[in-house]
């Protein structure tokens, strides 16, 4: 099967990136920035960046591309020169401007010209991070002159106000003057943030907190910005107000940009430059619409999928109902009497717009939920276990053998990815039983058997987005489960890593012989791996059986709200 919106998506997006490749680039100086030579890093014996050269001038936003771990993170990391490497060899040079005097860095154009503090000469000045010792005070004064914006890490004083979240960051670098809070307030408008400066910083949304990031890095008047996958989990429309605000930023402070992107269309449309990295080395370097033409042809898509054996029913619905009463709504009828079969081996959808009832009718059929009214029956082996029915002998019997993925799925943090899929989740084993099992559940999920050696003794956040998706995958594989219940399993993720968990959920059905149920709002995703699927409205199914048929019949509503990439249930 193809995906039904891939162009009406392709279109969105394009449509709604800024379009700076149809821009001339203003920089006339064309003056070396930084100088990445013969680079590599290691860890734990195992390079993860491996030869890397690069040229970065002064004003030039370079993209980056990448799988997950394919060492993106890392290289910024490195650049922004505030983490010591043990193993680290070749060399990272900014070319800067030192104040004679005061010592002030500036971009490299400045070099003889007058410091405005103290009307001194700039003099050129080069550093090597590599070399450089990590508490020497020179590398002090040049990090003080770099912002970041890491991928899921807001760093806010969640109970503050925005506005105190920005004076907060100016009071760190000793910025508190009569006028802060002017500056403060400029700075909100440069990231059009105005009209939230009074709100409480954990009650904003992640692209109103992604801008407050962005404010209070720009207290430090950068000459670099690092964003490391400032969007990964923002919808498109979200993602294009934060990209806007770090281009006007990039622009009106005249500083360089290098970002990272999960979204090749993101990279090619904001970049002047782009590379694309893998398992460490940079495969090609170029203009952002060829390396991001390259880097999706190697990505490439699920191909043609092998025939699978659909078995007999092992999910029986009948006339289910689930009502609760609400103080602002009344009586809400969230499931509205609805029947269905789902057959052992099947991968089986349920979707529809927010509140339709895809949520609840997941967790009925995952146990989680016990129906106000009808029946629901899965098969173990040859017996019907009713799971409205409560008791070790009925519901808890069969839940054994279902395993739930839920859209927010988390790891535990202090724990290795085989103590994750061992003992955190009760499995006693042998260690080397327990490696063995982890190991094979782990190519289940989509890892290869060295990828999956070398991650066992890594923490969560030791791992990409997409590593840490699959591992919670495996954590729900590892207990053989014959039935998965999956809410929202790609979300707003990156077409590298939904093709990989696409390909991970098709290999673990042919491979385990698994039963899958999905709830998404993503019909692209929806598409290429249901069989069958259902479609709700208000709490009824309307209209359920193969894939495409289904497809075609969705509403203008629901068609937007899948172009939105909404991913979350209105609960």
């Amino acid at each position: 099967m193809k995906p039904c919106l891939s162009e009406e998506i392709q279109t969105l997006i394009e449509k709604r990136i800024l379009k700076l490749n149809n821009q001339p680039w203003e920089n006339d100086n064309m003056t070396l920035f930084i100088e990445i030579k013969n680079l590599r890093v290691g860890f734990d014996g195992v390079d993860v960046l491996k030869d890397i050269n690069l040229e970065v001038k002064e004003g030039e936003i370079v993209g980056i591309l990448g799988k997950s771990s394919a060492g993106k993170s890392i290289l910024l990391h490195v650049l922004r020169g505030v983490e010591q490497f043990n193993d680290i060899s070749g060399n990272v040079i900014y070319h800067l401007a030192q104040c004679s005097s005061c010592g002030v860095i500036e971009k490299p154009s400045k070099v003889g010209t007058s410091c405005p503090k103290c009307q001194k000469e700039f003099t050129k000045l080069d550093i090597d991070f590599v070399t450089l010792p990590i508490h020497d005070p020179l590398r002090r004064d040049i990090t003080r002159r770099i912002a970041i914006m890491l991928q899921r890490t807001f760093a806010l004083y969640g109970d503050e106000r925005v506005i105190v979240n920005v004076m907060n960051a100016l009071s760190e670098i000793n910025e508190m003057g009569p006028n802060a809070i002017h500056k403060a307030a400029d700075l909100l408008d440069q990231v059009n943030l105005s009209n939230r400066m009074m709100h409480i910083a954990r009650e904003l949304s992640g692209g109103e907190k992604q801008r407050v990031v962005l404010a209070r890095q720009l207290v430090k008047s950068p000459i670099l910005l690092l964003a490391d996958e400032p969007t990964g989990t923002l919808d498109p429309k979200t993602a294009e107000l934060v990209h806007e605000s770090i281009l006007n930023a990039t622009k009106n402070f005249g500083m360089s940009l290098i970002i990272t992107s999960h979204w090749p269309k993101v990279i090619e449309e904001l970049s002047h430059k782009a590379l694309w990295l893998d398992e460490g080395k940079i495969i090609m370097e170029g203009k952002p619409a060829e390396v991001a033409s390259a880097f999706m042809k190697e990505v490439g898509t699920l191909g043609e999928q092998e025939e699978v054996e659909i078995g007999e029913t092992i999910i029986r619905a009948r006339n289910l109902q689930m009502t609760y009463f609400s103080m602002d709504r009344g009586i809400v009828r969230a499931v509205n009497d609805i029947s269905f079969d789902i057959r052992e081996g099947e991968i089986f959808g349920i979707i529809g717009v927010s509140g339709a009832g895809k949520t609840t009718t997941s967790k009925i059929i995952s146990g989680l939920l016990r129906p106000t009214s009808g029946s629901i029956d899965v098969r173990i082996g040859d017996e019907w276990i009713d799971l409205t029915q409560l008791g070790p002998e009925k519901k808890g019997r069969a839940t054994k053998y279902i395993g739930v993925l839920h859209q927010e799925y988390s790891l535990y943090p202090h724990r290795n990815v085989i103590n994750n899929l061992t003992e955190s989740i009760g499995l006693d084993l042998p260690f080397e039983l327990g490696e063995r099992k982890a190991i094979q559940t782990l190519r289940t999920a989509g890892f290869t058997e060295k990828k999956a050696a070398e991650i066992l003794q890594k923490l969560p956040d030791e791992l990409s987005e997409g590593e840490r998706h699959r591992v919670a995958m495996a954590q729900s594989l590892i207990r053989e489960p014959r039935i998965l219940v999956f809410d929202e399993p790609t979300g707003t993720m990156d077409p590298v890593t939904k093709i990989e968990v696409s390909k991970s959920i098709l290999n673990a059905r042919k491979e385990l012989g698994e039963t899958f149920v999905i709830v998404s709002h993503d019909m692209d995703f929806v598409a290429e791996v249901c069989d069958r699927v259902a479609l709700l409205r208000l709490g009824k199914i309307v209209d359920i059986g193969e894939t495409d048929a289904v497809l075609s019949k969705l509403s203008s509503k629901e068609r937007e709200e899948a172009l939105e990439g909404v991913t979350k249930e209105l609960k």
